[in-house]
């Protein structure tokens, strides 16, 4: 029996070795990190990184506890989790989705606050057809959540009616298949399937952001239990740099100022 033990201990270990860096967290930052670890490995053939999901939260937690390298958030940290290292990698923006069947074009933020908290319920309130909207929304501890909330939001709370999704692909291919649905998903993932509403005029796209205009964006954030060595750094150094930070504008996203400044 002990020789036993001993097998499945050197077994266990040398699964956790060739694991190579564990990188779990948003769902938003997920298919970014993803394309990234696949161009890190042409240059790196020996490296092996496995991104997971799980939410902001859990991805934040799993740094803090050391079950991941790093931990992908697609939220600033709370006051909590501050002792924590983190690099903001790229901003994204947030973009307020419908059906491209709906009329609808642009809204403003008192319109989509009240559409969430169910003060408004048919699309005929605001210019649309005579049609229940369809509300949907990411679940509680998710980065695109939060951010939704802060910016949209403010106090009011978000109606318990709505659909509950567990990831950005689920609500864009809910609002994708529904006439009458409204979600949030990040900018980077819009395409023809769905349609990005302008807010308060303004169009959803790269260069509003940029220059403050369109006022959903947030942070893509990687954070770890301390100041990256090794492997670890190697990694963030190559998403910082030109060719990651490329990469990341190519799939839709902003580049970071430390990004900028390499």
């Amino acid at each position: 029996m002990l020789l036993s033990l001993t097998v499945s201990l050197t077994s266990a270990c040398s699964i956790n070795s060739e694991a190579g860096l564990i990188v779990a967290g948003s769902t938003s930052v997920q298919p970014y990190a993803e394309i990234l670890a696949e161009e890190y490995a042409i240059l790196n053939p020996a490296s092996v990184i496995d991104i997971q999901g799980g939410g902001s939260s859990a991805g934040i937690s799993a740094a803090k506890s050391g079950t991941a390298d790093i931990g992908m958030s697609s939220r600033s940290l709370n006051d909590e989790e501050k002792n924590l290292w983190s690099i903001e990698i790229a901003k994204d923006g947030l973009g307020i989705i419908v059906n491209p069947a709906n009329p609808i074009l642009n809204l403003t933020l008192d319109q989509i606050r009240k559409i969430y908290s169910s003060e408004i319920t048919n699309w005929s309130e605001i210019g649309g057809s005579n049609s229940k909207i369809h509300v949907i929304t990411r679940e509680e501890g998710s980065g695109t959540r939060g951010a939704f909330a802060d910016l949209v939001m403010e106090k009011t709370e978000i109606t318990p009616k709505a659909i509950v999704q567990d990831s950005n692909g689920a609500v864009k291919q809910l609002v994708k298949d529904d006439p009458n649905a409204i979600g949030f998903i990040s900018l980077g993932l819009v395409d023809d399937t769905v349609k990005a509403l302008h807010l308060e005029g303004i169009a959803a796209t790269q260069e509003n952001i940029r220059n403050g205009s369109y006022s959903l964006s947030r942070p893509f954030l990687f954070v770890s239990l301390s100041q990256p060595s090794g492997q670890i750094k190697q990694f963030i150094d190559f998403i910082l740099s030109a060719e990651g930070q490329k990469i990341l504008s190519n799939e839709g996203l902003i580049p970071s100022k430390e990004g900028a400044e390499k």
